[in-house]
């Protein structure tokens, strides 16, 4: 299974921005985002500390059960 950050990436580009989008724009510049982890335990608590936007905790529980889902 690839990284969750790698299946975040596919939202990057986006032409009409949403919060998907936003949130994949902010994990790429962000040098600290754990770009290998597949654990959500980690990714949630590092987005708790950093959260970019009010709703981006949100955001990636959605886009978690659509990787789960989708990225075997």
């Amino acid at each position: 299974m690839r990284s969750f950050y790698h299946f975040l990436m596919t939202y990057r580009g986006s032409k009409q921005v949403d919060d998907a989008s936003r949130l994949a724009e902010w994990a790429f510049a962000d040098h600290y985002f754990p770009k290998q982890s597949k654990d959500y335990d980690e990714l949630s608590n590092y987005l708790e500390w950093n959260s970019p936007f009010p709703t981006a905790l949100m955001v990636f529980d959605d886009l978690w059960d659509t990787y789960t889902m989708h990225d075997d």
